[in-house]
């Protein structure tokens, strides 16, 4: 167990906040359509750390592969850990342990599970590679560490609609003042040699946007982060986009999902390493 003061120090504000807008889009993630590449290692009596557990809908799923009980759920804040503990109780799975902890200085000692999980976390991180050691720290051998993070400068999206590119520029800015890594993505590779870890398989995959349901939910979810939470706090206290603007980026949003030919495709990476 490591001493989490310094990395807690250098643990940046979470962009996306815990507003209704990121929270429903992030109820729609589950293990199939966000942790495939794990699930063929998975079984039951294995110990299993989810780093970054958020909406606890793809903890459930592990949950009930792996056992309720076998499972640990780490979150940054109470306020983080409680709406994953919120979620597991609401699916029946309340005896998973959920911890409020660092990423970069995890709460586990030594050679303590057997799958560590983390979807979407390492791009909100100053310090991804201590993250990785960390996770390679706590896996006993002979164990697994998933990975998965977007890469936010490889979306593509069709018509080429000039308010997305505004939204995208305007997120990429406010991360990366975060101290966080919005093309993570493409870098999880290169972060896990840096971390030491040999025995590692690179791939990617991305979610498609692309029907009047998903585009009307993506759209939505974007809008919503840019007229309530602490992304548009962020871009009206920067004096990066008035209320104005991105009231006129959400509204363009809204109409690019009414578009049929409306098709947003979402990038990630993914790393899966053998220790």
């Amino acid at each position: 167990m490591r001493d989490s003061a310094d990395a807690s120090a250098r643990t940046p504000a979470y962009t996306h906040g815990y507003g209704t807008a990121v929270l429903d889009s992030h109820r729609a993630r589950t293990a199939q359509n966000s942790a495939a590449q794990l699930l063929p290692h998975l079984r039951p009596g294995q110990q299993l750390l989810d780093v970054g557990s958020g909406a606890g809908t793809i903890t459930a799923d592990l949950a009930r592969i792996v056992g309720p009980r076998d499972v640990t759920a780490l979150e940054v804040s109470e306020e983080s850990a409680e709406i994953t503990r919120a979620e597991l109780a609401r699916q029946g799975l309340g005896a998973v342990q959920v911890l409020v902890g660092d990423a970069q200085a995890l709460p586990l000692a030594d050679d303590s599970v057997d799958v560590v999980h983390a979807h979407q976390v390492l791009q909100h991180l100053p310090d991804p590679v201590t993250a990785i050691a960390e996770a390679r720290r706590v896996t006993r051998p002979g164990g697994i560490i998933a990975l998965r993070d977007s890469d936010y400068e490889g979306f593509r999206w069709y018509p080429e609609v000039p308010a997305i590119d505004r939204w995208l520029t305007l997120y990429l800015r406010a991360a990366r003042a975060n101290g966080g890594t919005p093309d993570a993505g493409r870098r999880l590779l290169a972060w896990a040699h840096e971390a030491g870890l040999e025995d590692v398989t690179p791939g990617s995959s991305t979610w498609l946007h692309a029907t009047p349901a998903s585009r009307t939910a993506w759209a939505e979810t974007l809008a919503g982060r840019l007229t309530a939470g602490p992304f548009a706090d962020q871009l009206g206290s920067e004096g990066w986009a008035g209320a104005a603007e991105r009231e006129a980026i959400a509204a363009s949003l809204r109409a690019w999902a009414e578009d049929p030919d409306g098709w947003f495709s979402v990038l990630h990476g993914e790393l899966l390493v053998r220790v």
